[in-house]
């Protein structure tokens, strides 16, 4: 069978059963993001993994899957996208199996980086199929089905993690990836039509490099941050100076694919398209709000209020219920309506929803109390998924469709790395001094020789987001009373800094809806175009 690469002439006749078979890996690269979050202590005690190192499990594979986007999106323009997406989902598959076998935190930690190379592979190849194999007209309703799943993956990660450990082990939160992956491969090749551009192309290897090298730079220096304090790393080599070299390697990456006028790995005439830059740009700014509400809101269940790992993703659950629903219908008003203004709505009720969870919120709230605004953050959440990527995506050039999704996606990676950097130092700061201020109210209720103590030791949770543990030395009876004040101090510590981080990011939504007013008015594509194009075709993948 021939490939076909047209709106008009799509590539398949069942486009829903083969978005259905690519969102089941789109899916597992997703959950793979949050599902290990829930298993660090057990990580800790299981495979003798030191607090770093399982953090660097967790990133490595963040890591990975961020920098390498603009070139998986460019090699499927190249190879094809059903290729890729396979070859994604082989390798995704086979080293999560390689992490469920892992017996060190080395061995781990290289099966994870691999990981996040096979999310890396299969993840834009989801975006650009859409493009190809969905007639405009129907291409919101494709994106409402890939902004549920954005949505629901990485709230029903720790769901399942924290079920997995609490049943079997943790290697099973690996090991549950390896039969889907495999009737998925089978599937792929068996439904899924090869589509490719209809002219050969040549990977631009400097392009690769440069790229690589200064996402690199720029993703690392954001994670690791906090850890090495924004300072020196090694010898003269620093966080700052990492970051800097990643954005001067950027800056060289443009300048490289201004020169490449035939075979660019990032065409830059895709900004000449307004939607494109603009949707890039409110991505950005979305995700950099965006990302700290689960990040927060995790932290305060679990560190605050004392909840599980799987307590607090079933408080969470209906709010990834909601925002999947939701995507569905966005999508669908996206194709009646066009995304800008819908998008804007969805943010608009992000801000409010925030609001509303920041003041229902308190040291003593049950999962209730949070209700309200989650089910609007819920709601909100879904309006916004479907209708940025159909608005984004309008117009550009389906040839150019694998490119477009790498950079969209890592647009956004990166906003949602930076949001996260930003918004934990913000919330380590704003933590540290609303602990000293509520340690230096309740210092008088424990016995004078331990208030000092207790004050510094306060202010230094804000460090780990997590109440300190009572000296050694005390008498059970002080030592009890000592957890009680540390918690209660912590509690309300933590709701005051969480507030004003709410608050922020309730402003760089707003913010990002503003942005929205750039997009150009909606044109509805007919359904059936009065004039068609040959269809371009090329060998099968």
């Amino acid at each position: 069978m021939p490939e076909i690469k047209s709106a008009e002439q799509p590539a398949t006749q069942r486009p829903w059963l083969v978005l259905a078979i690519l969102c089941i890996g789109f899916f597992m690269s997703l959950l793979d993001g949050s599902i290990v979050n829930v298993a660090v202590p057990t990580l800790i005690h299981s495979i003798g993994a030191s607090y770093d190192e399982v953090l660097w499990i967790i990133d490595g594979y963040l890591l990975a899957f961020s920098v390498l986007l603009i070139t998986t999106g460019r090699l499927g323009d190249i190879f094809g996208y059903r290729r890729l997406y396979v070859i994604g989902i082989i390798t995704f598959t086979s080293t999560s199996s390689l992490c469920g076998l892992a017996d060190s935190p080395s061995q781990l930690l290289t099966a994870r980086l691999l990981q996040g190379l096979g999310g890396a592979l299969l993840f834009p190849q989801v975006i650009s199929s859409i493009l190809t194999i969905f007639p405009p007209q129907l291409r919101g309703r494709a994106f409402g089905v890939f902004g549920a799943i954005a949505g629901f993956a990485p709230i029903v990660g720790p769901v399942v993690g924290g079920f997995l450990l609490a049943h079997l082990s943790w290697r099973w939160i690996f090991f549950i990836n390896v039969p889907i992956g495999i009737i998925t491969a089978v599937l792929a090749p068996a439904f899924v039509p090869p589509m490719r551009s209809g002219r050969p192309h040549r990977l631009d290897l400097v392009g690769v490099a440069l790229a690589t090298a200064g996402l690199s730079g720029i993703v690392f220096g954001l994670i690791e941050g906090e850890r090495y304090d924004w300072g020196a790393i090694t010898g003269p080599i620093s966080i700052t100076s990492v970051i800097a070299a990643g954005v001067a390697l950027l800056v060289v990456f443009v300048i490289w694919q201004h020169r490449q006028r035939d075979e660019p790995l990032m065409p830059l005439a895709l900004f000449g398209a307004r939607n494109f830059a603009v949707g890039n740009w409110v991505g950005f700014v979305f995700q950099l709000g965006m990302i700290g509400i689960m990040f927060v809101l995790v932290l305060y269940l679990q560190m605050a209020r004392g909840y599980s790992a799987l307590e607090t993703g079933l408080v969470v659950l209906p709010n990834a219920v909601l925002t999947a629903v939701g995507s569905a219908y966005a999508g669908r008003l996206s194709d009646k309506f066009g995304g800008k203004y819908i998008l804007m709505t969805g943010m608009t009720l992000l801000a409010i929803g925030l609001l509303v969870l920041a003041a229902m919120a308190g040291p003593t709230s049950n999962a209730w109390s949070l209700l309200p605004g989650l089910t609007i953050i819920g709601i909100a959440s879904g309006a916004t998924f479907a209708p940025l990527q159909q608005a984004t995506m309008d117009g550009v050039d389906p040839r150019l469709a694998g490119a477009a999704s790498g950079v969209s996606s890592t647009t956004r990676q990166i906003g949602g790395v930076l949001g996260t950097a930003v918004l934990g130092a913000l919330l380590s700061a704003r933590l540290s001094s609303t602990l000293r201020s509520e340690a230096e109210k309740r210092a008088g209720r424990l016995p004078q020789n331990v208030r000092a103590q207790f004050i510094d030791n306060s202010t230094a949770a804000a460090q780990h987001f997590r109440p300190p543990t009572p000296p050694g030395g005390l008498n059970p009876a002080t030592a009890r009373l000592y957890e009680r004040v540390t918690a209660d101090t912590f509690a309300t510590g933590f709701v005051n800094a969480m507030q004003t981080t709410f608050v922020v990011c309730a402003v760089v939504l707003v913010a990002a809806a503003l942005f929205c007013f750039q997009f150009s008015p909606y044109k509805k594509p007919m359904a059936k175009p009065t004039q068609q194009r040959p269809a371009e075709t090329a060998p099968q993948d």
